[in-house]
C-alpha cells in the first residue's frame, strides 16, 4: 500500500505573484530548494506559481491547491471544486 501524504493551501499574491507558501515542520530539518519556482521564505517553502501554469491550470488567487507526494513524486494539482446552487 502507498503511503501518500497531502495537504491543500490556498494560492496568495504578493508583489504581483502566485504563490504558496506551504508550512515547513521543525523536524522536517533543512530543505534545499533546487531554484525556479522553488525558495525558501522564514519557515515555509514559497512556490511561485507562473502566469501560464495558472492559466493551464485555471486557477487564480484564493484558489486552492493540493500538494503531495503521490508515486513518490512531488506533485502540485488544483482542488476540484462543486458548485452549489
Amino acid at each position: 500500500m502507498e503511503n501518500t501524504a497531502f495537504c491543500e493551501w490556498p494560492i496568495v499574491k504578493a508583489n504581483g505573484e502566485l504563490m504558496l507558501l506551504v508550512p515547513l515542520a521543525e523536524s522536517i530539518g533543512s530543505v534545499n530548494p533546487s531554484g525556479g519556482f522553488l525558495d525558501m521564505q522564514g519557515k515555509f517553502l514559497k512556490i511561485v506559481i507562473p502566469g501560464w501554469l495558472a492559466e493551464i491550470l485555471e486557477v487564480g488567487e484564493g484558489d486552492f491547491l493540493r500538494v503531495s507526494n503521490a508515486d513518490g513524486d512531488f506533485q502540485i494539482r488544483p482542488v476540484q471544486t462543486l458548485l452549489v446552487n
